[in-house]
């Protein structure tokens, strides 16, 4: 059962902007990178379902998060189709990000009030999607769907859209801030923000720093406004 509810998740997607997105099928690293993130600011973070006895990988975090890091929203990410969902919220997803709409993944996740944010490349998929009861929008991948100026252009007839762009999405202050002046609510960042260096070199120090300077860029941007 998740710990968090589906308005707790958006709005923390909202304060931080930055969500995190990995997998590995090392127990071990996927806790090092959940820690470091944490250190760094983060509150919520994507676990993607990506390989092999994923779902396993999955249960043993999400159950050492909430000992260890216990303000840190963890969902799930990748998710194509109903029975995994439900999968992953027997298993305690706070919440479900997918590459695609999927109708039926949000009749499980609403009946359960879990946070359901699906991949839309349209105008019209953001809209069918918030009918659905979508708060926050995946778009996905945002630099192939238009980037910044598409995130642009649907904020203008729909001011009350919330969007996630994961794709095209680096931890720097230019790329940042062209997303966040666009108004995105938040960012899905992958191997631009946990590399492989920073596995291989487990160097994860360097990870909670990008991480911290990610998340004051953000505050920054938001003061702003």
């Amino acid at each position: 059962m998740a710990r968090f509810s589906r308005i707790e998740v958006a709005l923390k997607m909202a304060e931080t902007g930055i969500v995190p997105v990995f997998f590995h099928q090392d127990i071990e690293i996927c806790k090092k990178v959940v820690k470091a993130c944490y250190d760094g600011g983060v509150r919520v973070f994507e676990f993607t379902n990506r390989g092999d006895f994923a779902h396993e990988v999955f249960a043993e975090l999400i159950k050492w998060a909430e000992q260890n890091t216990p303000e840190m929203i963890i969902g799930i990410g990748s998710i194509v189709d109903a029975g995994t969902t439900s999968l992953y919220i027997q298993l305690g997803a706070n919440f479900v990000v997918s590459p695609v709409l999927n109708a039926d993944m949000a009749k499980v996740c609403n009946r359960r009030k879990v946070s359901w944010s699906p991949g839309c490349g349209t105008l019209s998929e953001i809209n069918y999607a918030e009918e659905l009861g979508a708060e926050v929008c995946k778009i996905f991948p945002g630099s192939s769907v238009g980037g910044a100026e598409f995130v642009k252009a649907i904020k203008g007839p729909c001011p009350w859209s919330s969007i996630m762009p994961t794709g095209g999405v680096t931890p720097d202050k230019d790329n940042l801030t062209k997303w966040f002046n666009a108004g995105v609510t938040c960012v899905g960042m992958g191997s631009q923000l946990i590399g492989k260096d920073i596995i291989e070199n487990e160097n994860y120090d360097a990870l909670t720093k990008s991480v911290a300077n990610a998340i004051e860029i953000v505050k920054e941007l938001k003061d702003m406004k």
